[in-house]
């Protein structure tokens, strides 16, 4: 059996290692040392100010809109995990769908301006498997307009656009560390931006809006992690670049076994770096992915069609939006397995049956 994914886990020692502390201190959560110690090297590390480790990637989205006191519309893309969409009417906001660019499958930045009315407080645009979205047109749209602007990175760490880290753009950034991530800590997210201000804000605001030990400064919520999770992060940080180059050249594999196809890759931002978070395939049709997703699930390799269908469809909460290039580009869209421990014999086989499949 060939899953879709597999979550990395370190050498079991290294992260035992980690655990010997927590026992010793017994300071179990409520950002323990190496809750502290996580934030500070990924922020080193991603060259950013300001970085909080929290509880996952959709209590990141749900920070980042209330800090930013958002009220109204937010416009979003419908080619996204629900989370990207949910943390908004969670919040009291109403999302407003602008379609997709049918080469890089992040939001349109062209389709933005048309959706802008005096209700639209922000724009929430997510870098769809990691690739960078049009982050200057974004820009300047939203300083015309006097928008915020939130990214959602959840796959997307480890990316640079122009040597400088994804999350540096926007007023705040969030990435999930959930375990299907190319990096995790078992469960987490982060929370990025360079606005010192705002990161006070949010560091209080996950902690229930404390503000010393009996006052309070706003509304707040339980976003915190735990000292286990962290230590998974630790772990998994120091062998992110091997992670990264064994997925790169398994995602190189396919390409090179795939190349006769009549198939499309997600155009990549040409000024960035690639983190291999996923391997998304665009069909020519969605009676030909079906055969190929079919004729590997008959021999037990398991494929996600992600993201299908388009979120302006399926919600209930939300009335149907029609997006065209979204809901033509979610019917023919396939993720092929891809992890670190998968082989590259398993690539040559996963190409051989949809070589076949796409001959008969």
């Amino acid at each position: 059996m060939i899953p879709v994914t597999k979550p990395f886990l370190p050498p079991q020692e290294v992260y035992e290692s980690y655990l010997k502390g927590i026992w010793k201190r017994q300071w179990l959560t409520n950002m323990g040392p190496l809750a502290s110690e996580l934030e500070i090297r990924i922020r080193e590390r991603e060259n950013l100010k300001y970085a909080l480790f929290v509880t996952n990637g959709t209590i990141a989205l749900q920070i980042a809109i209330k800090a930013l006191g958002l009220k109204g519309e937010i416009i979003t893309t419908p080619f996204s995990f629900v989370a990207t969409t949910s943390s908004i009417v969670w919040e009291g906001c109403k999302p407003v769908f602008v379609d997709i660019d049918p080469d890089s499958l992040n939001i349109d930045p062209d389709k933005i301006e048309a959706a802008i009315n005096e209700n639209t407080t922000a724009i929430l645009a997510t870098h769809v498997y990691g690739n960078p979205c049009d982050v200057e047109k974004i820009e300047k749209i939203a300083q015309r307009h006097n928008l915020k602007v939130i990214y959602d990175g959840a796959h997307a760490f480890g990316v640079k656009i122009n040597g400088k880290s994804i999350f540096d753009y926007g007023d705040i950034s969030v990435c999930s560390l959930h375990a299907t991530k190319l990096y995790h800590s078992i469960e987490g997210g982060l929370i990025f931006t360079n606005d010192s201000k705002l990161v006070k804000k949010m560091e209080r605001m996950r902690n229930f809006g404390f503000d010393g030990p009996s006052n309070f400064s706003e509304l707040g919520i339980n976003g915190k992690n735990s000292e286990f999770h962290a230590a998974m992060g630790l772990a998994n940080l120091d062998f992110f670049d091997s992670i990264l180059e064994q997925r790169t050249m398994l995602s190189d594999r396919y390409r090179q076994k795939l190349k006769s196809l009549k198939i499309k890759y997600p155009k990549w931002h040409e000024n960035a770096s690639n983190n291999a978070s996923y391997f998304p395939v665009v069909f020519d049709s969605e009676e030909t992915m079906l055969k190929c997703a079919n004729q590997l699930k008959l021999r037990e390799i398991f494929t996600r069609r992600y993201f299908y269908p388009s979120l302006s469809s399926i919600l209930p909460y939300l009335e149907n939006t029609e997006m065209p290039i979204t809901e033509e580009t979610a019917k023919r869209v396939l993720c092929l397995p891809l992890y670190f421990d998968l082989a590259i014999e398993e690539v040559d086989l996963i190409c051989r049956i949809i070589l076949r499949a796409h001959e008969n």
